[in-house]
Parts: structure tokens; sequence; C-alpha cells
């Protein structure tokens, strides 16, 4: 039996005072993360929510095996937020439909939950009407062909089952009850309700496809309301792609237990605390390149040279050498080598000093 079979079905119940320590800290964590952005500068501010958002729309799709170029989100997410940043590639029509989920649901907070704008989601993460090679309904919930929906795993004939949602005929109902509380109740406590959110939506499961998705875009909607900011400067999908095996361990065991979900919203709530902990990492980043391009803001680049520089700054993976930044920018490694030890003489690259057959070079960035 599932937690929809059960007759107290929707309302979720949870120990307050197991809860109230976690839920205190992940509070004072926003509020000081809020603050401390607000001291940092327009600029600095508008990067840090850049690279968050980009971050947290990888990191959603991973965890469902989807990878996308970070290079694409970060281009379709700053033409959205109007920054204009040169050298990133224009962006895949299935990046496109993320990135324009994402920032309807984080951007948007404020607006109700209803089908239509739900629906819409859906129909922006499959724009070819198909998942991989399978067609399937879009920008609607599930029909009754085939039976309720599972999560399986496994390989064909021998599939466990982990989970099996509502049946079709339930999930017109199901959902106008989830979008009404969604869009009403003040009451709860505003993290749990965002935990509760994610559960209770990936509980009813009323797509084809797309559900964990769409559930964490509406959980990180009901964070943004709880920051009362449309800037994102923390990555719940980064936390939980960092526990995935926990996560789906996690709904699973809550999906067939009791109508008591405390143990889920600890879990919730931990990996929330994480995320606020992590933008540290993040805003020293930021900080770090701010430095870099003040100390450099006389130094004379050319263009590909700002452009590998950003790349390096950024998600660059591997080493660099000559040959590689001639393939990346498209020049003759004679051209490549040029750049390279013209950046030298300016103090911007170092050799790495690991010797060996290729000389590989990494950027000398400022201390704090």
């Amino acid at each position: 039996m599932y937690l929809h079979h059960s007759k107290d079905w929707p309302n979720f119940k949870w120990d307050s005072d197991t809860l109230l320590q976690h839920v205190s800290k992940a509070r004072d964590l926003q509020g000081r993360l809020i603050g401390r952005m607000e001291g940092i500068g327009f600029e600095l501010r508008e990067e840090a929510v850049l690279e968050t958002i980009t971050e947290d729309i990888v990191r959603t799709s991973e965890i469902e095996g989807e990878l996308l170029n970070p290079e694409e989100v970060r281009s379709s997410v700053a033409r959205r937020l109007g920054m204009k940043i040169s050298g990133l590639p224009n962006a895949s029509r299935d990046v496109e439909g993320v990135v324009e989920m994402m920032m309807d649901a984080t951007q948007k907070y404020k607006d109700s939950l209803t089908k239509d704008r739900i629906c819409g989601w859906h129909a922006a993460l499959f724009p070819t009407g198909r998942s991989g090679m399978y067609k399937i309904t879009v920008g609607d919930w599930k029909g009754d062909e085939g039976g309720p929906m599972q999560v399986v795993s496994g390989p064909m004939g021998r599939e466990k089952v982990h989970y099996t949602a509502p049946e079709a005929t339930r999930l017109e109902e199901e959902m106008n009850k989830f979008m009404e509380w969604f869009n009403t109740d003040k009451s709860m406590e505003p993290v749990i309700k965002s935990a509760i959110a994610h559960l209770w939506f990936v509980s009813i499961h009323p797509f084809d496809d797309g559900n964990g998705r769409i559930a964490r875009a509406i959980a990180d909607s009901q964070l943004a309301r709880a920051d009362r900011t449309n800037q994102r400067f923390y990555s719940m999908s980064a936390q939980i792609m960092k526990s995935k095996n926990g996560y789906y361990d996690m709904l699973e065991s809550t999906q067939k237990g009791s109508m008591d979900v405390s143990q889920w919203l600890v879990w919730y709530l931990e990996r929330l605390t994480e995320a606020l902990e992590a933008t540290d990492e993040i805003l020293s980043k930021i900080l770090v390149k701010a430095k870099f391009w003040e100390l450099h803001k006389t130094t004379q680049f050319n263009d590909r040279q700002v452009d590998m520089i950003n790349k390096l700054q950024g998600d660059f993976v591997g080493k660099l050498h000559s040959s590689k930044w001639a393939k990346m920018t498209k020049v003759h490694r004679d051209t490549a080598l040029r750049d390279i030890q013209d950046l030298i003489e300016k103090g911007v690259l170092l050799d790495s000093g690991e010797g060996g057959r290729s000389t590989n070079y990494i950027l000398n960035l400022p201390s704090l």
C-alpha cells in the first residue's frame, strides 16, 4: 500500500519537536545568506544568481540521468536575466525547455500554480512530444492507457517496481486538491511546505515523464516564496544530486510508509541546510573572479584570451595545454602558443610545473 491509498491521504503528519532545530537552522542560514548577498553589489549578486540557477538546472536534469551542456544552460539563463556574456554557445531546444520551466517557477514565484502553467512546463520539457524514442502525452495528465504510472528500474523482464501512482481517473481531482493547497495554505512553515509540495506532487505523479524535475521546480518556487525574492543563491538540486541514491531511497520508503513523513522532512531540511552552506563556495568563486578582473582592468586581451579566461573560471574540465587551446578557439597551434605565452608574460597563466610530454597551464587567481 502506498501513501495515496491511505484513508488519511493527503493529510501529512510530522513531529514538530523533531523538526524544530532543522527548520530553525535553515531559516537562520536563509536570512544570513540573503543579507550577505544584499551587501555585495548588484553585478556580483547578478553573477551569483547566474551561477546558482545554471547549477540548479544542470543538476535537476542530471538526477534523471540527462546531461545538459552547462555553457548552453548558462547562455540561456543569462539571456533571460538580461545579462550580456560573450563567448557562450546558443542553447539547444531541450536546454531552452528546462531553463524556461525553472525560470518561470522561481522568477514568478508569486504566481499561482494552475493546470495550464504546470502543463506548460511539461510541454517545455518535451518539445518533440517524445521521451527518448517513446511518444508520450505532453502538456496534459497521463491517460489511462497502460494503467497507472510506475517508477521502475532494472533490465526488461526483471524490472523492480519502486512506486505505483494513482490511477488516471483520480489525477484531475488529486491535482486540483494539490494546487488549491499550494495556492492558498498560508499557515504552514514555508520550508516545510516546500518539502511537502515536492513529496505530494511526485506521489501523484501525473505525467508520463518529467515528474521529478517538475516536483523540484515546484519545491524551488516555494523556497523562493520563503526567501521572498526571485534571486536564487543556493541549489537544492545540487545537494540532492550529491545524495542521489539516498534521495530515491527516502522517497520510496516514505511513499510506502505511513502519513507521518517526519523522516522525509528531516532528510529534505538537511539537504537544504547543505545547499545554503555550499553557497559560500559559489560566492568565494565569484569574488575571486571579480578581484581577478579588477586586477587586470587595464590589461590588454584579445577576444580568444577573454573567452578562455572565462572558461577557466567556469566549468573547464581537464588540463589546459596548447593543443586544447587551439581546438577550443579554432586557431593554429602556433597562434595558441602565442596567446598562452602572452598571458604568462602578463601574469595571467602559470606553468603547472607538472612537466611531462605536454606542458599544461593554470590560471593565476588572486587570493581573497
